[in-house]
């Protein structure tokens, strides 16, 4: 029971954080098109509650930290592969928002709004594919968590010894 609460959990809190990475892929198209006092007066007004110390690191860390402990919970069971492969994705989202977007928000928030850099548009490109690619990676992570809690577990049989049981290889039914 404890390994079936866990997992939901997780996949809650996997699936709020793919909601705030594809929010920025939905908005991309729009603001590639703005001029650069409009994007950056947005880019300081419209994210505040993502970053620290707010909602959004408390849901990302919550999602990775409930698929690593997943990982522990069902080594050795049926989902083990997917979970482990859903975990390092929502990891790699992280590393990649930390290598791509961070840098990106830092430059951004140093810019004058009405005199920006001529170079803005680089570093506005960097923030927005940046979230894309953490999008990706949430996403793969949700469909890779997801798949390891659909696959069957193994019946028990024989009480409380956890035997798997044996199959005839010819009939594939249980012996």
């Amino acid at each position: 029971m404890l390994i079936r609460i866990w997992r939901f959990t997780t996949l809650v809190l996997t699936a709020l954080l793919m909601g705030m990475t594809f929010c920025h892929v939905l908005e991309m198209p729009a603001k590639l098109q703005y001029s650069a006092p409009m994007y950056l007066a947005l880019h300081r007004t419209l994210y505040v509650a993502f970053g620290p110390p707010n909602i959004g690191v408390f849901v990302e860390m919550g999602a990775i930290l409930g698929s690593a402990v997943l990982v522990l919970l069902v080594r050795r069971r049926a989902g083990f592969w997917p979970t482990l492969i859903g975990a390092g994705c929502l990891l790699m989202g992280l590393l990649t928002y930390f290598a791509q977007v961070e840098p990106a928000n830092a430059a951004l928030k140093m810019m004058a709004v009405e005199a920006p850099p001529e170079n803005w548009t680089l570093w506005r490109d960097q923030w927005e594919y940046g979230h894309a690619l953490h999008f990706l990676f949430d996403f793969l992570g949700f469909c890779a968590l997801t798949w390891s809690a659909l696959l069957p577990s193994p019946t028990v049989v024989n009480g409380p010894s956890r035997r798997l049981p044996t199959y005839d290889s010819v009939s594939a039914r249980p012996l």
